[in-house]
């Protein structure tokens, strides 16, 4: 079945992922509607795949030509299209850049199930070759994960500092979403507890500093162990944070540390997004280059397919995408009474 996509706004990622993605799975959808506020942008899209632009996203959606819908960011009409994705029925793929609060999310989530549509949400990290390949050694060689160890550096310009403190702020929540969801994901089950600490920087050129106290730092601790096993057998310690000065460009390039990396019960693995992986065992070191693996954005596009055309509805996604909400929200929490915080 080929399913007649209508495209909602055009993410940053669009060019390496959704775009090439969407050429090599022409066999699956067709590019049928393009709606974006920047005009240029969805004429430009529109003309590629010989597709026709809408002057609004609920014109689009109550077209019978579309069958699904991809919004890939948010705009000044927020989560509105998913709504009405739900009035006409469509079912929904939905970027990593779509900005959700913990309240829209579990008002989205009735009105998905409501009306019955599969809904997906883009987690780039789960469906990386190098994190596929990771949960197959965590099967098969390496054991149940025990510390993992998870870190993100974020980068800023002068602008980001001068106008934009509030978009790099909701960047950092995004990215601590998305790691909260990995290790979750590489686990195999969400935290009992979290506990959260945050840096305050006062310096006025940091990067989300604005001349007063501003976080460019935070850390979080999350038990992720099996109920009925001791509290803290495993454990995730995420961080995620802008705290080099954008003037200093050779730091910010130098020494990236791994994605994650996972100390398990028979041997330790370093993960470099997206194809990148190297574990240790008692035959020693292994390293492997994933370059010839299905890429993310087709990995994405095809369980979204999938998701579609498949008898058993997909709704996880949205019910991780709340979890991982209220786990921000619990870190703030945490942050603010200095303890750890129980997960209901």
């Amino acid at each position: 079945m080929r399913l007649r996509l209508g495209l909602i706004g055009l993410s940053s990622d669009w060019q390496y992922r959704h775009f090439p993605a969407l050429r090599m799975l022409q066999d699956r959808f067709e590019v049928c509607g393009v709606y974006s506020s920047v005009s240029a942008f969805s004429e430009s899209v529109a003309r590629e795949f010989d597709a026709q632009r809408f002057d609004g996203f609920r014109e689009m959606l109550s077209s019978d030509c579309i069958d699904a819908i991809m919004m890939l960011e948010s705009d000044w009409y927020g989560i509105a299209p998913l709504v009405a994705a739900c009035d006409y029925g469509k079912a929904i793929y939905c970027g990593s850049e779509v900005d959700f609060d913990p309240q829209r999310a579990a008002h989205l989530k009735q009105l998905v199930d409501g009306a019955g549509v599969a809904f997906m949400a883009e987690f780039p990290r789960r469906y990386a070759p190098a994190s596929l390949r990771l949960k197959e050694l965590i099967a098969t060689r390496l054991g149940q994960p025990q510390i993992l160890f998870c870190h993100r550096r974020l980068t800023c310009n002068n602008d980001d500092v001068q106008r934009n403190r509030r978009s790099l702020s909701g960047r950092a929540d995004r990215e601590l979403m998305e790691l909260i969801d990995w290790c979750c994901f590489i686990v195999g089950r969400g935290p009992q507890s979290i506990q959260s600490v945050f840096h305050h920087a006062h310096q006025p050129d940091t990067a989300f500093s604005t001349g007063k106290a501003a976080t460019d730092y935070q850390s979080l601790s999350l038990d992720l162990s099996a109920k009925g096993a001791p509290r803290n057998s495993t454990i995730a310690q995420i961080s995620c944070g802008a705290y080099i000065p954008p003037a200093w460009q050779e730091a910010i390039a130098f020494r990236p540390p791994a994605a994650v990396q996972v100390c398990c019960e028979k041997g330790l693995a370093f993960v470099d997004l997206p194809n990148s992986l190297i574990w240790f065992d008692e035959a020693g070191r292994h390293q492997e280059s994933l370059e010839s693996e299905m890429a993310v954005g087709q990995q994405l596009l095809t369980q979204f397919h999938r998701a579609v055309t498949s008898l058993v509805r997909k709704m996880g996604d949205l019910e991780d995408v709340y979890l991982s909400l209220r786990l921000l929200q619990a870190a703030r929490e945490s942050a603010e009474l200095r303890a750890a915080v129980a997960i209901q």
